[in-house]
């Protein structure tokens, strides 16, 4: 009987993820496997969750509700930044991307959503919260 996947195991996996219109936002086709372990948190619950159970070589297409992905879209997020808190080099344009410092001294990718007088509004949410996703998932090996 073949080997399935369980909660602490390392693995493998090959996967594509699409929007529901289709469009593919990432794929591990054209590099190494993803290898995490299993109930680390790692990678996004909905995935880990789906690769529990399976056995190597076998397929999984799934659909992962906002939850257990990337998070709702939080309008909390939506954050407005003074100007003359900008870098000197900086000259913001809307749709682009900067990088503020949180709390605990990460980078954050923010987007630029609207320029105001003094300041500008900024978008903390991820680029794929409040989608549903799809992913097609082939668990490679356990290792």
């Amino acid at each position: 009987m073949a080997q399935k996947v369980k909660t602490g195991d390392k693995v493998k996996i090959h996967y594509t993820g699409r929007l529901k219109d289709g469009k593919v936002f990432d794929s591990s086709k054209n590099r190494d496997p993803l290898e995490f372990e299993t109930g680390s948190g790692q990678i996004i619950k909905g995935v880990e969750d789906a690769v529990i159970g399976m056995e190597p070589g076998e397929k999984k297409n799934i659909s992962i509700a906002p939850e257990n992905a990337y998070g709702n879209y939080d309008e909390k997020l939506l954050i407005d930044v003074p100007k003359e808190k900008l870098p000197q080099d900086v000259t913001p344009q809307k749709g682009s991307t900067l990088r503020l410092v949180d709390k605990q001294g990460r980078a954050v990718p923010v987007k630029i959503t609207e320029i105001k007088d003094n300041s500008i509004q900024v978008d903390a949410n991820h680029p794929l919260a409040g989608k549903e996703l799809d992913f097609e998932v082939e668990l490679v090996e356990i290792a």
